[in-house]
Protein backbone atom coordinates (compact mmCIF):
# COMPACT_ATOMS: atom_id res chain seq x y z
CA UNK A 1 0.00 0.00 0.00
CA UNK A 2 2.75 2.72 0.77
CA UNK A 3 4.45 2.13 -2.59
CA UNK A 4 1.62 3.76 -4.80
CA UNK A 5 0.48 6.01 -1.92
CA UNK A 6 4.15 7.17 -1.59
CA UNK A 7 4.40 7.19 -5.72
CA UNK A 8 1.60 9.58 -5.66
CA UNK A 9 2.75 11.89 -3.45
CA UNK A 10 5.76 11.91 -5.44
CA UNK A 11 3.85 13.31 -8.38
CA UNK A 12 2.68 15.49 -6.55
CA UNK A 13 6.01 17.24 -5.76
CA UNK A 14 6.05 16.62 -1.99
CA UNK A 15 9.80 15.07 -0.41
CA UNK A 16 9.98 12.33 1.87
CA UNK A 17 10.82 15.33 4.92
CA UNK A 18 7.95 16.57 4.28
CA UNK A 19 5.51 13.72 4.77
CA UNK A 20 7.55 12.80 7.72
CA UNK A 21 7.03 16.04 9.06
CA UNK A 22 3.25 16.26 8.24
CA UNK A 23 3.03 13.10 10.05
CA UNK A 24 4.44 13.42 12.84
CA UNK A 25 2.81 17.16 13.35
CA UNK A 26 -0.40 15.70 12.48
CA UNK A 27 -0.25 12.45 14.65
CA UNK A 28 1.49 14.77 17.71
CA UNK A 29 -1.56 16.92 17.36
CA UNK A 30 -4.34 14.35 16.98
CA UNK A 31 -3.01 11.96 19.88
CA UNK A 32 -2.85 15.12 22.17
CA UNK A 33 -6.10 16.36 21.22
CA UNK A 34 -7.80 12.87 20.83
CA UNK A 35 -6.76 10.67 24.17
CA UNK A 36 -6.78 13.04 26.77
CA UNK A 37 -10.44 13.45 26.44
CA UNK A 38 -11.04 9.97 26.17
CA UNK A 39 -11.70 9.36 22.28
CA UNK A 40 -10.02 6.60 22.39
CA UNK A 41 -11.92 4.75 19.36
CA UNK A 42 -11.58 8.40 17.21
CA UNK A 43 -8.38 9.19 18.46
CA UNK A 44 -7.21 5.55 17.82
CA UNK A 45 -8.36 5.70 14.12
CA UNK A 46 -7.15 8.93 13.45
CA UNK A 47 -3.76 8.35 15.37
CA UNK A 48 -3.24 5.27 13.02
CA UNK A 49 -3.77 6.92 9.64
CA UNK A 50 -1.84 9.90 10.54
CA UNK A 51 1.12 6.99 11.61
CA UNK A 52 1.21 5.45 8.53
CA UNK A 53 2.92 8.51 6.89
CA UNK A 54 5.86 6.63 8.84
CA UNK A 55 5.28 3.98 5.99
CA UNK A 56 5.16 6.22 3.24
CA UNK A 57 8.02 8.37 3.23
CA UNK A 58 10.49 5.60 3.52
CA UNK A 59 9.04 4.01 0.54
CA UNK A 60 9.26 7.52 -1.19
CA UNK A 61 12.81 7.93 -0.31
CA UNK A 62 13.85 4.71 -2.04
CA UNK A 63 11.72 5.56 -4.90
CA UNK A 64 13.34 8.85 -5.89
CA UNK A 65 16.61 6.12 -5.23
CA UNK A 66 18.15 9.52 -2.79
CA UNK A 67 18.21 8.14 0.91
CA UNK A 68 20.26 10.87 3.02
CA UNK A 69 21.60 10.43 6.23
CA UNK A 70 19.51 13.81 7.10
CA UNK A 71 16.48 12.26 5.75
CA UNK A 72 17.39 9.08 8.31
CA UNK A 73 17.59 11.59 11.11
CA UNK A 74 15.05 13.33 10.55
CA UNK A 75 12.55 10.03 10.79
CA UNK A 76 14.22 8.76 13.61
CA UNK A 77 13.84 11.89 15.99
CA UNK A 78 10.07 12.38 14.36
CA UNK A 79 9.43 8.42 15.51
CA UNK A 80 10.79 9.46 18.53
CA UNK A 81 8.62 12.60 19.20
CA UNK A 82 5.52 10.46 17.73
CA UNK A 83 5.89 7.92 19.89
CA UNK A 84 6.36 10.23 22.89
CA UNK A 85 3.09 12.21 22.28
CA UNK A 86 0.95 9.17 22.06
CA UNK A 87 2.03 7.13 25.10
CA UNK A 88 2.23 10.43 26.77
CA UNK A 89 -1.11 11.71 25.85
CA UNK A 90 -2.27 8.15 26.91
CA UNK A 91 -0.38 8.20 30.34
CA UNK A 92 -2.21 11.69 30.95
CA UNK A 93 -5.66 10.35 30.09
CA UNK A 94 -4.83 7.28 32.25
CA UNK A 95 -3.62 9.31 35.31
CA UNK A 96 -5.91 12.04 35.40
CA UNK A 97 -9.15 11.14 33.37
CA UNK A 98 -9.96 7.74 34.00
CA UNK A 99 -7.93 7.67 37.37
CA UNK A 100 -6.28 4.61 36.76
CA UNK A 101 -2.66 4.62 38.27
CA UNK A 102 -2.07 1.01 37.44
CA UNK A 103 -2.27 1.63 33.83
CA UNK A 104 -1.13 4.79 33.89
CA UNK A 105 2.20 3.32 35.31
CA UNK A 106 1.99 0.56 32.50
CA UNK A 107 1.42 3.36 29.80
CA UNK A 108 4.27 5.22 31.47
CA UNK A 109 6.43 1.85 31.27
CA UNK A 110 5.72 1.74 27.44
CA UNK A 111 6.82 5.09 26.74
CA UNK A 112 10.01 4.62 28.41
CA UNK A 113 10.30 1.09 26.84
CA UNK A 114 9.30 2.67 23.15
CA UNK A 115 12.45 5.27 23.64
CA UNK A 116 15.35 2.60 25.20
CA UNK A 117 14.32 -0.18 22.32
CA UNK A 118 14.88 3.04 19.94
CA UNK A 119 17.91 4.42 21.56
CA UNK A 120 19.80 1.06 22.00
CA UNK A 121 19.66 0.51 18.44
CA UNK A 122 20.67 4.13 17.35
CA UNK A 123 23.86 3.87 19.65
CA UNK A 124 24.60 0.48 18.34
CA UNK A 125 24.87 1.84 14.89
CA UNK A 126 26.55 5.08 15.94
CA UNK A 127 29.42 2.80 17.46
CA UNK A 128 29.24 0.63 13.44
CA UNK A 129 27.12 -2.58 15.40
CA UNK A 130 23.95 -3.94 13.69
CA UNK A 131 21.06 -4.18 16.22
CA UNK A 132 18.08 -4.66 13.92
CA UNK A 133 14.92 -6.97 15.44
CA UNK A 134 13.25 -7.86 18.36
CA UNK A 135 9.77 -9.24 19.83
CA UNK A 136 8.16 -5.60 19.54
CA UNK A 137 9.78 -3.60 17.45
CA UNK A 138 7.83 0.05 16.65
CA UNK A 139 5.04 -1.10 14.30
CA UNK A 140 4.08 -4.26 16.60
CA UNK A 141 3.84 -1.82 19.64
CA UNK A 142 1.82 0.31 17.83
CA UNK A 143 -0.50 -2.38 16.64
CA UNK A 144 -1.12 -3.66 19.90
CA UNK A 145 -1.20 -0.19 22.09
CA UNK A 146 -3.97 1.09 18.95
CA UNK A 147 -6.03 -1.93 19.26
CA UNK A 148 -5.78 -2.19 22.88
CA UNK A 149 -7.08 1.54 23.01
CA UNK A 150 -9.68 1.38 20.59
CA UNK A 151 -11.60 -1.54 21.67
CA UNK A 152 -11.38 -0.21 24.74
CA UNK A 153 -12.72 3.15 23.27
CA UNK A 154 -15.41 0.83 21.61
CA UNK A 155 -16.23 -1.03 25.54
CA UNK A 156 -14.65 -3.63 25.25
CA UNK A 157 -13.06 -4.58 28.87
CA UNK A 158 -9.90 -5.61 30.14
CA UNK A 159 -8.31 -5.55 26.56
CA UNK A 160 -6.24 -1.95 26.88
CA UNK A 161 -4.83 -3.27 30.40
CA UNK A 162 -3.91 -6.81 28.75
CA UNK A 163 -2.92 -4.86 25.81
CA UNK A 164 -0.44 -1.95 27.82
CA UNK A 165 1.14 -5.13 30.23
CA UNK A 166 1.51 -7.45 27.46
CA UNK A 167 3.45 -4.46 25.62
CA UNK A 168 5.40 -3.48 28.94
CA UNK A 169 6.59 -7.57 28.47
CA UNK A 170 7.68 -7.53 25.31
CA UNK A 171 9.46 -4.47 25.37
CA UNK A 172 11.39 -5.69 28.51
CA UNK A 173 12.61 -8.62 25.94
CA UNK A 174 13.10 -6.85 23.40
CA UNK A 175 15.52 -4.29 25.27
CA UNK A 176 16.94 -7.56 26.81
CA UNK A 177 17.46 -8.88 22.91
CA UNK A 178 19.11 -6.16 21.74
CA UNK A 179 21.46 -5.54 24.27
CA UNK A 180 22.38 -9.01 24.05
CA UNK A 181 22.64 -8.33 20.58
CA UNK A 182 25.11 -5.60 20.99
CA UNK A 183 27.18 -7.49 23.35
CA UNK A 184 27.59 -10.45 21.19
CA UNK A 185 28.54 -7.72 18.13
CA UNK A 186 30.94 -5.95 20.02
CA UNK A 187 32.66 -8.94 21.40
CA UNK A 188 33.52 -10.29 17.70
CA UNK A 189 37.23 -9.54 16.77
Amino acid sequence: MSDPVGAWLLRLGLSPDVVTIVGTVASVVTALWFFPQGKLFVGTVVVAVFLMFDLVDGSMARARGRTTAFGAVLDASCDRIADGALFGSLVWWSLVVADDHGRGLGMLLCLVGAQVISYIKARAEANDLGVEGGLAERAERFVIILVGTGLHGLGVPYVLDVAVWTLVVLSTVTIGQRLWAVHIASSRP
